[in-house]
């Protein structure tokens, strides 16, 4: 039996009671899925770019035979516009088709004050909850730097969520719908450290856990379905300890921007006396250079290397396989 026996869409974005179901299949079979993402730094143009890709990614996902979770993430306090211009189209996407357009959101208002953060993240899922519609939250800081929000000097207490936190959120949030996660603090770092630098503690998601449990007499051992932020560059070992306490979400950007890179940077370095000029080469003066400067040669490159990435990926995080 693998995940696609439980879900009702077996192929191409999910949304609602197949992404509850995907994260506590996550949860029993002790997996997490890898999230890899793509930016754009202007709002209007964010808005339409997200709500196109949203469209192109649902007419050839089910080309691919497998589910896929449509989530945007990163929404900071100065990009909310962002994230009320997608629900708008997920609303009117809903009205004709009875699902909205993506899968999921996340909202990220970890460096604002906690009570300002867990009221406007549940005025947001008041309004994906009719949707069926996931909504990831952050609470606790996550150190480094990603997408122009700079943590790297921060007080290292502050990269450790505390379980009545967890609990205050779990309280509120799961009175409006059970379609939420919580990116929950641990020592978890945007980017990649020299090894040492960074301190993680997962056993502390644990913890979260129980806490949660006891608070609410519940009979599920993890109760919150937990988002491991800023997972490029950690061990395996520390994946497999978080999923084991209940992450079903793993944030891998750094590690795969590098991956793309070093595919294109080795297919620079070993052909670059054919590509210093349209003609011309060792091969001799006239010959045309056309097929190792083609732009599709060379990105192709990045491509393998990010894939194999995305590959190690899944296994490290117990995911290959699980279909």
């Amino acid at each position: 039996m693998g995940l696609t026996d439980v879900l009702e869409r077996k192929q191409g974005v999910i949304v609602g009671d197949d992404v509850i179901k995907t994260f506590d299949y996550c949860q029993e079979h002790n997996f997490a899925i890898p999230a890899i993402g793509v930016a754009n730094d202007k709002q209007q143009a964010s808005i339409a770019g997200a709500v196109a890709g949203a469209q192109y990614i649902r007419s050839v996902a089910p080309s691919y035979g497998i589910p896929v979770i449509l989530h945007t993430d990163h929404c900071a306090k100065k990009l909310l516009p962002w994230l009320d211009g997608m629900l708008d189209a997920d609303e009117a996407y809903f009205k004709e088709h009875g699902e909205p357009l993506f899968s999921s959101h996340m909202i990220d208002l970890s460096e604002e004050e906690k009570d300002w953060n867990l009221a406007t993240t549940a005025k947001y899922l008041k309004r994906a909850a009719p949707m069926k519609q996931w909504l990831e939250m952050e609470i606790g800081i996550t150190g480094g730097e990603e997408d122009g929000v700079n943590n790297e000097e921060v007080d290292n207490n502050s990269l450790y969520t505390q379980p009545e936190d967890i609990y205050d959120i779990y309280h509120t949030l799961s009175a409006i719908s059970p379609y939420f996660s919580i990116a929950a603090g641990f020592g978890n770092v945007h980017g990649v450290y020299k090894p040492g630098n960074v301190k993680l503690h997962p056993e502390l998601l644990g913890k979260h856990q129980k806490f949660v449990k006891d608070k609410i007499n519940g009979g599920k051992d993890k109760p919150v379905y937990l988002v491991f932020h800023g997972g490029s560059g950690s061990s395996k070992q520390e994946y497999l300890d978080a999923i084991s306490y209940g992450v079903v979400k793993v944030n891998l950007d750094t590690d795969l921007q590098y991956a793309y890179l070093t595919g294109i940077r080795d297919y620079v370095l070993n052909n670059k006396d054919y590509i210093m000029s349209q003609v011309g080469n060792p091969d001799g003066a006239d010959k045309p250079n056309k097929k190792y400067f083609d732009p599709r040669v060379w990105v192709r490159e990045g491509e393998k290397t990010m894939s194999a990435r995305v590959s190690e990926g899944l296994r490290d995080f117990n995911t290959a396989g699980q279909l």
